[in-house]
């Protein structure tokens, strides 16, 4: 069977009004990270991934149209605080032919101890808009998108857990946007021994929306 070089849009139909009062929404930093996806697909099956974690699935667009390329020889599996997300991203991986296992948990907490060392792919598109601290983490859709100072505050909670989740070949999809400091972001996987990759950058309004791209050094 012919691979596929190009990555669709997965069907989301499935989700309801009532579901996007609870979670987030498809949106222009989603097809992004898709986007970037696609670019990089290569090097990806280069590195013949067999498991690949999203924190914070969401809809589950991201894992989904990952999963639709790369077949059933991967394990898929996804994470998200928000219990109806966790529901809604494996009915996504449903309709589109994708077997997603989705824990309900806080960033890595209830998974770590067992896929530690054997992941793949790790997506994240954290909650990066800046916003005062009081406001992370405060109902359904603030989880989605408030990330306190900087807009890091939730980020910074995982990257400390990059260098344990990943296998040796694995690889860190990470979106940010501008006012995240990147080079900051950088500059911290680098001292953990990671080298980094801007993929793809996009200005979608006010937004300046790039997708990095960690992978241990030396491993290339």
């Amino acid at each position: 069977m012919d691979q596929v070089d190009k990555i669709k849009t997965p069907d989301f139909s499935h989700i309801t009004s009532e579901d996007l009062n609870h979670i987030y929404e498809p949106s222009e930093d989603s097809f992004l990270l898709i986007d970037a996806l696609e670019k990089d697909l290569a090097f990806i099956r280069k590195r013949e991934p067999t498991v690949c974690l999203e924190v914070g699935t969401g809809s589950g667009v991201v894992i989904t149209a990952l999963g639709s390329v790369l077949g059933p020889r991967c394990q898929y599996m996804g994470t998200d605080i928000n219990p109806r997300a966790c529901s809604v991203t494996q009915e996504t991986g449903r309709a589109n032919g994708v077997n997603i296992a989705c824990v309900c948990t806080d960033l890595v907490a209830n998974v770590i101890d067992r896929v530690k060392g054997t992941i793949d792919v790790l997506l994240f598109n954290p909650p990066y808009v800046v916003t005062p601290s009081e406001e992370v983490g405060q109902g359904d859709l603030e989880y989605t998108w408030a990330g306190g100072v900087k807009g890091r505050e939730v980020l910074d909670r995982l990257l400390p857990s990059v260098e344990a989740l990943l296998s040796p070949k694995g690889l860190f999809y990470l979106l940010v946007l501008k006012e995240n400091d990147p080079e900051e972001i950088a500059s911290i996987m680098e001292s953990r021994g990671f080298s980094c990759e801007c993929l793809m950058r996009r200005r979608t309004g006010p937004e300046n929306l790039m997708v990095l791209r960690f992978c241990r050094k030396g491993s290339q």
